[in-house]
């Protein structure tokens, strides 16, 4: 497992995606910082705080730009062996299917906090340069909690992705399947069904604001049964099919 993923780090570090990816973790915070000077400027006399800069950008990337983004690595990672048709001499070492997915699994999960620090921190450094109000040591640490949560949660809903790209093997298809979701998203934000819809629930739990329609676990099991259902498929076709 260590052998593997230090492999897959090596061939990350030949590629230019992570640099790329790294645009797209300052994006929410870079739409946040312009929005908040023009409001600044067209209402002068009110007050801006850092707490609620710090939720907007973690809402923007939890419910716009995270899937999308996430979902281009999560494609990029289970469907390089194949574009570049080294599966086939990887799994004569030989190499255990499942291991090969765990160990992409793990950088993925590196790659997305890597991502979700670089965004916090931007929006920290935004935030100075914003001179917002009210900062303090407990709000930025609770913010970075509200960070990491969201990015450890849509790590979980990576594996309907994994299932996708094992499936279909493009780019295309990962990429339809998150402009979806993430329209389901945007249609069903504020209201209670967006406790129950795996992506958007991630936004409910780590702001905490669940909805008395539905108990706070319900969130939680749309999201795990989602993640799990989804890699023990991928796990049971990766393993069944052959290797072309």
């Amino acid at each position: 497992m260590v052998n593997l993923l230090y492999t897959e780090v090596l061939k990350l570090k030949r590629s230019y995606m992570f640099f790329i990816s790294l645009l797209g973790a300052v994006a929410a915070p870079f739409i946040t910082f312009v929005s908040t000077l023009v409001k600044q400027h067209k209402f002068s006399d009110q007050t801006f705080l850092f707490k609620a800069f710090f939720t907007d950008v973690n809402f923007y990337i939890l419910m716009l730009i995270g899937v999308p983004i996430y979902g281009v690595i999560t494609t990029y990672l289970f469907n390089r062996e194949y574009a570049e048709r080294t599966l086939k001499n990887l799994l004569t070492i030989p190499v255990s299917k499942v291991n090969l997915v765990f160990s992409k699994l793990l950088l993925l999960l590196l790659w997305i906090l890597t991502l979700t620090l670089v965004s916090f921190l931007t929006a920290t450094i935004f935030g100075f340069i914003a001179n917002l109000d009210d900062f303090s040591i407990a709000v930025w640490l609770r913010s970075l909690k509200e960070f990491i949560t969201g990015g450890l949660l849509l790590f979980s809903l990576s594996t309907p992705i994994i299932l996708v790209t094992l499936l279909i093997r493009n780019y295309v298809a990962s990429i339809i399947v998150t402009i979806m979701i993430t329209m389901v998203n945007v249609m069903i934000y504020g209201s209670e069904y967006s406790a129950l819809y795996p992506w958007s629930a991630v936004e409910v739990i780590t702001t905490g604001h669940f909805f008395k329609q539905y108990a706070a676990f319900l969130s939680y099991m749309s999201i795990f049964a989602t993640s799990i259902l989804c890699l023990i498929l991928a796990l049971f076709y990766f393993q069944r099919k052959d290797v072309q």
